[in-house]
């Protein structure tokens, strides 16, 4: 027990709260501190134990009298009160970090600026479906820590942002997966791209010989910097384009994932999720399953039996012969770029948001062959007119999501898809990504 030690939370989110609650049962002093406004739902769950809280303000004397703060992700080091607890050298973690301290479970963590939280989704579903005892968090599901405190698991999968990975130290995944790496949230690392590489490839800096990195071999990124990095785990790759003797890659439309001479083979015209983005994400997390020694009838039943996730290139409505299709989660222009390599129609892309240094040259020559308008969905959309006006026969502004619906709509003709991929991120006009998608889907279905 710490009956000694005291707690800050910055934050008073899932995690938050979520570390909260493990750091109470632990014997830790813990004060939540959040500069804006608690949830109803968490200011409840903070009473019903007695932690205490603020919101609206940050008490500096009580904030920096902590042992050891844990801070929400989404809170930028360039934040006063960050920087006034680094002058005091206390001890800032994530809840990632502080909630591995306290479990003995297996983890495989999956990080990456594309397809986490699909492959994160598709790892869990198979080892649910393989019968482990098998808990979903990160930035998805419930809190990492709060699982740990009231109901721990012997396996762990884990979506991890590039900001919690900052704030671990010990934090060490039995598994490792990397996505890809793009161009994102370059506004956090000071706009150096080698800063945010960094970040993701510090998910194995604490791995051992008897861990696994999984990597994709065709992630140009993600191959020049791999040698840049002391990595002692054992390095797996998957490809699209390239045969492996260990590894995962398609060969004539199979899909086959090779791990100590035990070979998994499926057509890829039966696996649930389709196109090229999602054959990337069932061969991370395929081989992740066989390295947990899952069987492969199970790993074909989850391949074949998976839901797409929400937000994520999911199918909304036909409206009079109009697909529209909510892929909210197309926060940065690679995932955009993978939403519009899969469109097969003429495509009205509704973009915008708030940029964070996005390069929309990476996308040109797709909006060029499949996009026949584009809306604009943003306070700030000079960036994107910039981009795309010699692209595209139509580009429009618009304020609000029922406009760019409406617009869309008058725009698109029969056997067309509107397609909401927004490339940014949506705090100008929405509480997050999924206000976004839900706004979004509710205005299609009112057509």
């Amino acid at each position: 027990m710490n009956n000694n030690r005291n707690i800050v939370l910055l934050g008073s989110g899932e995690s938050g709260v979520g570390a909260a609650i493990l750091a109470q049962k632990q014997g830790y002093g813990v004060f939540v501190s959040d500069f804006g406004t608690i949830k109803e739902v968490y200011k409840l769950e903070l009473n019903k134990r007695n932690i205490e809280f603020e919101e609206g303000q940050h008490s500096e004397e009580k904030i920096l009298a902590a042992d050891i703060i844990i801070k929400s992700p989404g809170i930028p080091d360039k934040a006063p009160i960050i920087k006034k607890i680094k002058e005091k050298q206390i001890e800032i973690i994530s809840e990632i970090e502080f909630a591995y301290r306290f479990t003995k479970a297996k983890i495989i963590a999956i990080t990456g600026s594309n397809g986490k939280t699909t492959t994160t989704s598709l790892v869990y579903h198979i080892l649910k479906n393989a019968g482990l005892n098998v808990g979903l968090g990160g930035n998805i599901g419930d809190s990492f820590a709060k699982q740990v405190a009231e109901e721990d698991k012997e396996y762990f999968v884990l979506e991890i942002s590039s900001f919690q990975l900052d704030n671990c130290t010990t934090f060490k995944p039995h598994i490792a997966i990397l996505t890809n790496i793009t161009e994102d949230h370059l506004d956090r690392y000071d706009y150096k791209f080698e800063n945010y590489i960094s970040s993701k490839f510090s998910i194995a800096k604490n791995q051992t010989e008897d861990d696994f990195f999984i990597y994709c071999l065709d992630d140009e990124v993600s191959k020049k910097y791999l040698n840049q990095f002391d990595i002692k785990a054992k390095l797996i790759p998957f490809s699209y384009y390239q045969k492996l003797e260990e590894g995962g890659y398609i060969e004539d439309k199979n899909l086959i994932i090779n791990i100590n001479k035990n070979k998994f083979t499926m057509p890829t015209n039966e696996l649930a999720l389709q196109g090229i983005h999602n054959t990337y994400n069932s061969l991370a997390a395929g081989i992740g399953a066989k390295l947990f020694n899952v069987r492969n009838e199970k790993i074909r039943d989850s391949f074949q039996d998976f839901k797409s996730l929400e937000h994520r290139l999911e199918f909304v409505a036909t409206v009079k012969g109009v697909d529209f299709i909510n892929d909210s989660k197309a926060t940065n222009v690679n995932s955009t770029w993978y939403a519009l390599e899969s469109m097969i129609k003429p495509t009205v892309l509704i973009l915008g948001g708030v940029d964070k240094g996005n390069d929309y040259t990476l996308i040109k020559d797709l909006v060029k062959e499949k996009v026949k308008a584009i809306i604009c969905l943003g306070k700030d959309n000079e960036a994107l007119h910039q981009a795309f006006a010699n692209e595209v026969g139509y580009i429009v502004d618009t304020q609000s999501m029922e406009q760019a619906v409406n617009m869309a709509y008058n725009i698109a003709e029969k056997e067309e898809v509107v397609l909401l991929s927004p490339c940014c991120a949506s705090f100008d006009l929405f509480e997050n990504y999924e206000d976004r998608g839900r706004q979004f889907k509710r205005n299609v279905l009112n057509l």
